[in-house]
């Protein structure tokens, strides 16, 4: 990991390389090295990486938010943030040069897709729950049970129907052009309160529980069906809640109880799968549109391979770095703090499913349903993802799924 590479470079001397070369190129620097990183070796490679970002003037410079992301976690949760930086502007020859701001300096978690729409900043990295708040379009990824597997979300987002059922209505409805984003599924991770009584196997055993919400609405909606009492607590607040106790538990996803440093207060990750748990980039269209025809090829094609890269590191990384399975390895950070995966039956999983999902309860469902549907232009975006989840096998492995370029048709 990155903070082990950087053990031997004090935060000090750390904070004065990105002042002389800053963040982005520093952090590019960094992520490109191999074996212990010492003061002399990263100022040497930040100097050689700012060589090249500012060696000619740009004709765009874009700023990214990138939530609460920074070089430490992204390499937990692989949502490939700086990859898709340092692509773009060796594939631009310069000709786009991107500031990337993590560590929520410029926006957080619910309202990075906020300040894209604004043009505070260019670019930004967070939730589509998160950021269901400002784009409620984005609801349209957390029907529950929609998607069997992680291999269906990525098999979904490399599909050229997501085209006219995710990507074209962001644009029209919110001005946000999607771009590529990890996948995970999201269960309920348990705090500390949980530790001692014994691995959960089914949602039954968590009846009355109460538990932290996203802004995504649809989320809602399958926590109330499972008798799962929904909180809406802001994710910067969350851990908090976990460590005093004040919540249950959270619904989100391992990567994510990992890179947030929860582990620490959370006792079970319980694995029910029951809706989306996606860490997208995205950027405003009219600065897309604005880039002319060459550039924009060149965001696509970048975007085009972080996708790829994210789902081979992130599917790697839950294993080895995470410790999100059954058994783990040692080492993890799930590992390290005593924290279980309780794995649920496919048996029970059907048994949530029919508890909550649109294809078992559709009244439910009915109103975002239809409001959805009609910013969609009248596509049934349940039936139409559903059906495309479901093109492949329900045991493909996620790191199986054939990339293509959605945006093409051929």
């Amino acid at each position: 990991m990155l903070k082990e590479k950087l053990k031997h470079i004090s935060r000090r001397d750390l904070f004065r390389l990105a002042g002389q070369y800053g963040w982005s190129s520093t952090l590019l620097a960094a992520g490109a090295m191999t074996g212990a990183i010492t003061l002399p070796r990263l100022a040497e490679a930040a100097n050689s990486t700012y060589g090249k970002r500012f060696g000619s003037e740009p004709k765009h410079k874009l700023k990214f938010g990138a939530a609460g992301f920074n070089e430490r976690n992204l390499l937990i949760e692989r949502a490939g943030c700086l990859q898709f930086v340092n692509d773009l502007e060796e594939r631009t020859d310069g000709a786009i040069r991107i500031e990337f701001i993590g560590n929520n300096q410029i926006c957080g978690q619910l309202n990075c897709v906020k300040k894209t729409q604004q043009g505070i900043v260019d670019i930004y990295a967070a939730s589509t729950q998160n950021s269901a708040g400002g784009a409620p379009y984005l609801n349209v990824l957390d029907y529950a049970y929609m998607f069997p597997g992680r291999a269906a979300q990525y098999h979904f987002l490399y599909h050229p129907a997501s085209q006219k059922i995710l990507r074209d209505p962001m644009r029209k409805k919110h001005g946000i052009q999607f771009l590529f984003s990890h996948a995970e599924l999201r269960g309920i991770q348990l705090g500390l309160k949980w530790k001692d009584k014994p691995t959960v196997t089914s949602v039954e055993q968590l009846a009355g529980t109460k538990n932290r919400v996203t802004g995504t609405q649809l989320g809602r909606i399958a926590m109330g069906l499972m008798n799962l009492n929904p909180v809406p607590i802001a994710w910067e607040e969350t851990l908090d809640g976990l460590k005093q106790g004040l919540i249950d538990g959270a619904e989100t996803w391992m990567s994510a109880v990992a890179y947030a440093n929860m582990s620490p207060v959370v006792s079970q990750c319980v694995d029910l799968r029951f809706f989306c748990g996606t860490e997208h980039t995205a950027m405003n269209a009219e600065v897309f549109d604005g880039l002319g025809g060459t550039l924009q090829d060149a965001v696509m094609e970048s975007a085009y391979l972080t996708q790829v890269h994210v789902q081979a590191a992130n599917e790697a990384a839950l294993v080895n770095t995470v410790g999100a399975s059954n058994p783990q390895k040692p080492n993890t950070i799930f590992a390290q703090n005593d924290v279980r995966v309780a794995d649920i039956s496919d048996a029970e999983i059907a048994k949530a499913e029919q508890m909550c999902s649109p294809e078992f309860q559709p009244q439910a469902w009915e109103q975002w349903r239809e409001r959805l549907n009609g910013w969609a232009g009248g596509i049934d975006t349940y039936s139409e993802i559903h059906k495309i989840a479901r093109e492949i096998p329900k045991d493909t492995l996620a790191e199986n799924v054939e990339p293509r370029r959605w945006w093409k048709t051929s």
